[in-house]
């Protein structure tokens, strides 16, 4: 595993009068790119062929694009040459941790990373101190899980990989043993869902109430850590369903899938923020003592609030969430900087400070 004595070597090469953000051209590229800007540095993004158009449009924000025949060609020992060339700090975000792969993350990718490359893994709930193992143990509410579908016994959710896109998930909803079957075979029989996807389904109560996803950012520099917004999830077929009389979503015969198109601003009502603090801190403290140094800069928690003002937590982006409608639409920035902040800006303002203080081991790995 590449360890901080690594990153210290290569940083030890690096101009930091000439410091790059860079990023994989994906996910949330362009917020990272607009804030790095921004804060005056200059900036990288690794596209795969046939999907940089979007990057290409933004040179304003992009300085540099790279383009590789894949995502994973990123782990290519000439690839990180060029980045370390151009003194990167890079940072991760979801496509990075599906398309390079935690491997290659972990093992074979020898470039200073902002954040804690070491708990991208934790996103997977089979990882061993998966984020439901982390949240568990922070004594944050997680809904109740179900170890298999004969122990259905309220409506519950079920997120299964889909046969076609891994990266996408689907998700369907069941009442008990019987309607798990019937719907799970239907998405079988569509080709949606792979039988043997099925067998490791995540099965869990359907927890009523406003979902939220809470976006934080933990700053070793300052030591604190700072509640950047909230944001909801636009998704199809969910969205488009929804906004249909009730009598002819019933006449409705398709198969919905949930998957995120985009997100949409949102705020809470005052006396709920103190408990968005408090569940952050938990989760940071336990993520330092569970993966030291624990979390860095940007992480969100995904869940919903009942209506007992109970935040119940489903999933965990330890990692930039992908979430930039944050800002432009989250008060909560403007009212503790100053003025409004994205999750990019934000990263950029932390690599800045570190460089300037002399402490950039501090917020990379």
């Amino acid at each position: 595993m590449i360890g901080r004595d690594d990153v210290a070597r290569v940083l030890s090469k690096y101009d930091l009068g000439s410091l790059r953000i860079g990023t994989i051209g994906s996910h949330s590229a362009l917020d990272i790119c607009d804030g790095a800007k921004d804060e005056g540095f200059e900036t990288v993004t690794l596209c795969q062929r046939g999907r940089e158009k979007t990057y290409l449009k933004h040179r304003r924000i992009i300085d540099r694009v790279i383009i590789l025949d894949k995502f994973s060609d990123m782990a290519r020992e000439d690839v990180q040459e060029e980045l370390r060339g151009l003194n990167v700090i890079f940072i991760a975000n979801r496509s990075f941790s599906t398309y390079v792969g935690y491997d290659n993350i972990e093992n074979k990718f020898l470039v200073p990373i902002f954040g804690n490359r070491g708990m991208l893994r934790s996103e997977e709930r089979d990882a061993p101190r998966s984020q439901m193992y982390l949240l568990d143990k922070a004594g944050i509410r997680t809904p109740k899980k179900f170890r298999g579908p004969e122990e259905i016994d309220r409506l519950a959710i079920v997120k299964v990989p889909e046969a076609a896109r891994k990266i996408e998930r689907a998700f369907f909803y069941a009442a008990n043993p019987d309607d798990f079957r019937v719907q799970a075979d239907l998405r079988v029989r569509k080709g949606i869902v792979s039988p043997e996807d099925l067998e490791k389904a995540t099965i869990e109560e359907f927890v009523i109430g406003a979902r939220f996803n809470f976006n934080y950012f933990w700053s070793p520099i300052y030591d604190r850590l700072e509640f950047l917004g909230v944001d909801r999830r636009i998704q199809t077929d969910l969205d488009g369903v929804l906004s249909l009389p009730a009598r002819e979503q019933l006449e409705l015969d398709m198969v919905t899938q949930n998957i995120e198109v985009g997100h949409e601003g949102a705020t809470l009502r005052e006396s709920i923020v103190d408990k968005v603090y408090e569940i952050g801190e938990r989760f940071i403290k336990v993520c330092r003592d569970e993966y030291p140094p624990g979390i860095i800069g940007p992480f969100a928690l995904q869940g919903a609030i009942t209506r007992d003002l109970e935040i119940c937590i489903f999933d965990v982006s330890p990692r930039v969430p992908g979430s930039p409608i944050i800002s432009t639409t989250s008060p909560y920035t403007k009212w503790f900087f100053g003025e409004p902040m994205s999750t990019g800006r934000r990263i950029a303002l932390e690599i800045k400070a570190a460089r300037d203080l002399g402490r950039i081991g501090e917020v990379v790995t």
